[in-house]
């Protein structure tokens, strides 16, 4: 066959490559942080900035949260 044993075992316990979590330069609206989220998990930044936006009409921290991540997750470089 094409593949020795060796290269079978790595592509077998290669763990899969994710997006780290950063804020994208591009497509943001504010400051990212909806659009970092949504490319992370491989959602609709809309999608997102919706959900966030009815969530602020809920009782709850969610601004403070926007507030903790536009300061914690970085820039994308």
């Amino acid at each position: 066959m094409g593949c020795r044993a060796e290269e079978m075992v790595v592509m077998a316990y290669a763990a899969p490559t994710r997006a780290r979590l950063t804020r994208p330069r591009e497509g943001r609206m504010v400051a990212g942080v909806c659009a970092g989220i949504a490319n992370r998990f491989g959602w609709s930044p809309t999608t997102v900035r919706i959900v966030f936006v009815v969530s602020c009409l809920l009782p709850g921290p969610q601004f403070l949260l926007y507030l903790a991540m536009w300061i914690i997750v970085p820039k994308e470089r």
